[in-house]
């Protein structure tokens, strides 16, 4: 194994929104970085790619000329029961809409002008803590740095190495879920995002730059199973029987080849700190689909992380103080949303409570209200 002669400030493993929002800082600030990531630049991600307006200003700081973009503001939410019972409502905050394929690869540009090393297509194999410093193992090689911080993504083979709870748990209620994302060409409002339900999963629709909508949807491992593992036939004879994913399904252009997928993503509640090694975006926590803001949540994660790791690198606070005020503050911020997320995941998935529910929502505009403010956040 060859070690590289460079110690780093900090090594970032994961170069999604969390960790290349980090990577960004941390340069900024005059820090030596190290970023991995197993794709090349720019790629597919699945993901719902509908951003809450409380990171906007946070990434245009950062660098992203989103007014430059002419990107659609999403003003409305409409949610469908599996029957086709609707509620529709104005978000409070609202959002916009913007691919992974874009916004990630913008960052990436951004952290190499910066002056951060980006290993792309590269796979991390081991991190270990020794003598208050890190190792990180990859492709034959290894660095060292001061710091190491894990923002990958749903399961990672990290996670089997520090042996994480949620990765030991057996398969349950919120621990075994596959997701199937596309980019389409339809007919449906700009100022809109539907999360439509389904037998045992829902399905959002938004539209995102250059007119292309994109198209995600999440069930659980079981209900592909049934369907002989096959997306085809969990789309015609699940989605479908919702009327409005028939409508979309049947009037689209998919301008994808075949659709981008992922398997055993966990809803479990995760640890932000594993070994000295710092956790934020997806690996520190995901919150459910059906609220949204996951994206945003994983750049205001990175700020928080940088909050601590600044003043940690500065020599100002010690590694302890660093890791405690950095769990207190994530968990001050996202602690309630994850927990108000996991309580209304639950009412949905059962054909009959979700059809039921909506159907008990349609008279309460102030209930429905309430539970948008517990599942998103102030601008940051």
């Amino acid at each position: 194994m060859t070690t590289t002669n460079n110690i780093y400030d900090a090594a970032i493993v994961g170069g999604g929104l969390a960790g290349l929002c980090l990577a960004v800082q941390l340069a900024g600030a005059g820090h030596r970085v190290i970023l991995f990531e197993k794709e090349k630049y720019p790629f597919h991600k699945v993901c719902g790619e509908y951003i809450s307006f409380e990171c906007w200003n946070f990434l245009e700081e950062t660098g992203v000329p989103l007014s430059d973009w002419s990107l659609p503001h999403i003003r409305n939410l409409m949610v469908s029961s599996p029957s086709g019972k609707t509620i529709k409502h104005r978000l409070p905050l609202g959002g916009f809409g913007i691919s992974r394929y874009k916004l990630d690869a913008f960052l990436a540009g951004l952290a190499r002008n910066a002056g951060v090393v980006i290993m792309e297509e590269t796979k991390v194999d081991n991190v270990w803590f020794s003598d208050a410093h890190f190792y990180v193992q990859y492709g034959g090689e290894m660095c060292k740095a001061r710091l190491v911080c894990g923002t990958f993504g749903k399961r990672s083979n990290l996670d089997v190495k520090l042996k994480r709870d949620f990765v030991q748990k057996k398969p349950g209620k919120l621990n075994n879920y596959i997701a199937v994302k596309y980019h389409i060409k339809t007919d449906f409002p700009p100022d809109l995002i539907a999360l439509h339900n389904f037998a045992n999963g829902y399905c959002g629709i938004s539209q995102v730059e250059d007119g292309q909508y994109c198209l995600c949807y999440l069930t659980t491992a079981q209900n592909l199973q049934q369907c002989d593992n096959s997306i085809a036939q969990l789309e015609q004879h699940v989605l479908r029987r919702n009327p409005y994913l028939d409508t979309i399904f049947g009037n689209s252009t998919f301008l994808y080849a075949s659709p981008v997928t992922i398997a055993q993503v966990s809803f479990d509640k995760k640890t932000q700190l594993e070994h000295h090694m710092l956790l934020t975006g997806d690996a520190a926590g995901m919150i459910a689909p059906l609220c949204g803001n996951g994206m945003s949540m994983a750049m205001h994660g990175s700020k928080i992380a940088f909050q601590q790791i600044h003043p940690f690198l500065q020599g100002k606070i010690s590694r302890y103080e660093m890791e405690i005020a950095y769990q207190n503050n994530w968990n001050n911020t996202f602690k309630k949303r994850l927990k108000a997320g996991r309580r209304i995941q639950g009412l949905f998935g059962r054909e009959w409570a979700t059809n039921y529910f909506i159907r008990a929502l349609q008279p309460f505009p102030s209930i429905i209200d309430r539970l948008i403010k517990q599942t998103h956040g102030e601008p940051f």
